[in-house]
């Protein structure tokens, strides 16, 4: 993306009149063709003079009320192909939903009629990410109220679209769910390799030294305090130890020592110090936590491991301060030119030049376009928490446990069956009723890597002035602050954010009849293999017993517990012990993705086929070239009756919708674009993680094809997006390494080939524990021992295990593998 990507498509101005109310007073750099009244009100919320300051979103292009006409110059076809970072192009009869970031100030002033001037400032742009322009747009908004002229909106707009985005990595969508789900700072450092340096802060276009004067908590400074926190620890110990940090031995001075070699990049067995920096993993709550399986939270103590450095120790690069620079053979990375300190790679930084300030900008990187703006699923889900506070009528499409349902599961459910949906926050400001509409956007859409099609039809601010607009689309969002919405007929669910109540219509069964299902195991002629235990251990008797960490919960396991409680109580468990947002956004992904796959195979029981997923079959070794399993299957039947009984209503109904066409469209685009093809992957993985038996011959079946299908690039990356950290990473593959049959053995290190050839690979390598990276060392050299031995037969070579710490030769190490 270029300077000239078309960052902001308008600029907006309104003003509260005393006598014609709200006013749209400027459109820059033309008129958008819409009600200008409608826009005026929707940037000027209800009860917005009793705020000093509040933000609000709304959308622009999702009906035919607030479709732009005409369209700008800069509108054009090569703009829209890179304005949203790689996501595909939209059709050209459905234009691109504009997002935009309102801004609404009061300025109390005792000479004005009314006391105070109310302004609110505005810009649409395509970008999902509109919380990295909070900052310029303070600003812009202090600029006018100095000096209102349109001459602001000017300055404002030519300052975002001159934003250079041009280093900024284009990510995959399979890059992007490895990114996320890491906690690495340097993970696709790579990447960023001819990225050119971010301009220093504090220093203008001509080079002169020019502070900022103005600062918002809001700006995504760069500089974190974690990476201060590096630098003062290096600090400190060099002060220690009377010697600078750069001449300090460190654990991994000698690679024939600490580390086996292999092609070039290490891979670390000795104890890990000193690469923090490398690691990216701080004391903040928010950090990732590490998961195990799907339900089980690791022991603190395996979260705070040290990361490892993925080269030699021979090849460490020392900065002036001190700190160790972590590196890939031959592999840059990106580092923070101001403090020397390893930048995080999640984000591409970058500056916002407005008049004579350079305003440090973080884009995110891994940002689907059902992500719009800052939203918080925790805070969601603290404020919907008690089942005593659900009212109304029980409907199959909504509880999918009885009356026992939780609030959040309720919403959930709504937002995938298509109930219209209100969120009321009576005296809240609006920016806060937005922040609710747009979590529960990304709740439904599995955190926007799953399910599409919600932000489209979200209201996230709406008004009695706009009604007709939002109330025609069928299964609205919407946030709204006046109360009077609670008594209107037009709504199936509630949401009240002031006192955490959740409501359904009175009227919920006549406007939503319930249908009797078959029973989706009942059909004649089709019979499922049972051979698969539940791909997550949300239904599986163990894990409901079990608890985060082994601590003690106020849960105890029942009977008539559903998978949905047991995920529930997992999250409140994860939230009650201070996990962070990533870790409650990674666990809705997964419910979502066996949502679709529970769905997937509740179709194909019910109509003899599937068209979004794999279908359903058990692993046959009978045929001459053994086939693999795919599709979810279960532990037994009962298990399998009670799951898709307990939502089969909810699964009809979502198939109704929107979002199932979407996922059915991109189910047959990954069957032609995914780079790997033959077999359903996600069934094989969880084969090797919750199995509780599998035959030898299983196991080999599966090392090999992964083996033999996962060797480019981007088929290394298409696995690693199966494998997040939270649930092992590539410690289940690893146990592969002690499997009896040395044919799976084999096949393992060779996967492991592959995956290390890329950097991103080597770091999730490092992941695993000391004892598996040995093992995976060692098999890699006695494998290659016996291969020197068979080409040279004439001579005597000592066995590997009498030589733990062997190293390839010379030639392997000065010719490391070519990264892609």
């Amino acid at each position: 993306m270029g300077s000239d990507g078309g960052h902001c498509s308008f600029v907006l101005l309104a003003e509260f009149d005393i006598l014609a109310g709200a006013q749209l007073k400027y459109q820059f750099p033309q008129p958008l063709g819409v009600d200008e009244s409608v826009l005026a009100m929707s940037m000027l919320p209800d009860g917005a003079e009793t705020q000093l300051d509040d933000w609000t979103i709304f959308f622009l292009n999702q009906t035919a009320f607030n479709t732009i006409s005409p369209v700008l110059a800069l509108d054009t076809p090569e703009v829209k192909t890179t304005a949203l970072m790689g996501e595909p192009v939209t059709s050209p009869d459905k234009p691109d939903l504009l997002c935009v970031l309102n801004l609404v100030r009061t300025k109390h002033d005792a000479t004005l009629e009314r006391g105070a001037r109310v302004l609110a400032l505005a810009i649409c742009t395509r970008h999902p990410f509109i919380q990295i322009f909070k900052p310029v747009l303070l600003m812009a908004l202090d600029d006018y109220f100095s000096n209102p002229s349109q001459d602001c909106l000017a300055r404002l707009f030519d300052a975002i679209n001159s934003m250079d985005l041009s280093g900024a990595p284009i990510l995959t969508r399979n890059e992007k769910m490895v990114m996320r789900s890491s906690e690495r700072k340097d993970i696709f450092a790579e990447k960023f390799a001819h990225a050119p340096p971010p301009p220093h802060p504090g220093w203008n276009s001509n080079g002169r030294s020019a502070p900022l004067q103005y600062r918002s908590t809001h700006s995504g400074e760069s500089f974190s305090s974690f990476e201060e926190g590096i630098l003062m620890r290096n600090k400190e110990k060099e002060e220690h130890n009377g010697a600078p940090a750069s001449v300090q031995p460190t654990a991994h001075s000698s690679p024939s020592e600490a580390s086996f070699s292999l092609g070039g990049s290490a891979v670390w067995v000795g104890e890990e110090s000193g690469l923090d920096a490398a690691s990216g993993e701080g004391e903040e709550d928010d950090s990732i936590i590490s998961f195990v399986g799907s339900t089980t939270i690791v022991n603190s103590s395996i979260r705070r491991r040290r990361s490892t450095d993925a080269s030699s120790g021979s090849s460490q690069a020392h900065l002036k301060d001190g700190t160790l620079r972590p590196s890939f053979a031959n592999t840059p990375s990106y580092y923070d030119t101001r403090s020397g300190a390893t930048k995080d790679t999640h984000f591409f930084h970058t500056m916002v030049a407005y008049k004579d300030h350079q305003l440090p900008i973080k884009m995110p990187l891994f940002a689907f376009p059902e992500e719009v703006g800052d939203y918080s699923l925790i805070t969601l889900i603290k404020a919907f928490s008690s089942q005593a506070l659900v009212t109304g009528p029980t409907h199959p499409h909504l509880h999918t446990n009885g009356p026992q349902t939780h609030p959040i599961i309720i919403l959930f459910n709504a937002l995938v069956t298509g109930k219209r949906i209100i969120f009321l926050g009576h005296k809240k400001p609006a920016g806060e009723v937005s922040s609710f509409v747009l979590s529960a956007c990304a709740l439904g859409s599995g955190c926007g890597a799953v399910l599409r099609g919600f932000i489209e039809r979200s209201f996230p601010y709406a008004n009695l002035n706009n009604r007709d607009e939002w109330e025609a689309v069928p299964a609205y969002i919407a946030g709204v602050t006046n109360p009077i919405f609670k008594s209107s007929p037009t709504w199936d669910l509630l949401l009240d954010i002031s006192t955490g109540s959740v409501t359904v219509a009175r009227d919920i069964h006549a406007t939503y009849p319930i249908i009797n299902v078959a029973p989706p195991l009942g059909v004649p002629g089709i019979a499922r293999s049972t051979t698969f235990n539940t791909e997550t251990s949300l239904g599986s008797e163990e894990d409901i017993s079990r608890t985060a960490n082994g601590a003690k919960t106020d849960f105890v396991a029942k009977a008539d517990n559903n998978s949905d409680n047991v995920f529930i109580e997992d999250i409140k468990s994860a939230i009650e012990y201070h996990y962070g947002e990533s870790v409650v956004r990674v666990r809705f992904t997964e419910y979502v993705l066996r949502f679709v796959r529970l769905a997937s195979r509740y179709e194909e029981d019910t109509t003899g086929t599937t068209k979004l997923g794999y279908p359903s079959c058990g692993f046959d070794s009978r045929m001459p070239n053994p086939r693999l399993g795919s599709g979810i299957v279960f532990n037994d039947e009962i298990t399998g009756r009670k799951d898709l009984a307990a939502n089969s209503h909810r699964i009809e109904a979502w198939r109704k919708t929107n979002s199932y066409e979407y996922i059915c469209a991109d189910f047959r685009n990954a069957q032609i674009n995914d780079a790997i093809q033959g077999f359903d992957v996600t069934h094989q993985l969880f084969r090797l993680r919750n199995a509780k038996s599998a035959s030898d011959a299983e196991v080999s079946t599966i090392m090999r094809a992964l083996a033999e299908n996962v060797k480019t690039y981007d088929q290394v990356v298409e696995l690693l997006a199966y494998l997040m950290p939270h649930g092992g990473g590539l410690l289940h593959l690893a146990f592969c390494l002690f499997h009896q049959k040395e044919s799976v053995r084999d096949a393992t290190v060779d996967l492991f080939d592959q995956i290390r050839a890329y950097p991103v690979g080597v770091l999730f390598l490092q992941a695993l524990n000391h004892f598996q990276r040995f093992a995976y060392v060692r098999q890699a050299h006695a494998r290659e021992k016996r291969m020197e031995q068979q080409y040279q037969p004439q001579q005597q070579q000592q066995p590997i295990y009498n030589n733990p710490r062997h190293t390839y030769s010379a030639d392997r190490m000065t010719n490391p593998p070519v990264y892609v």
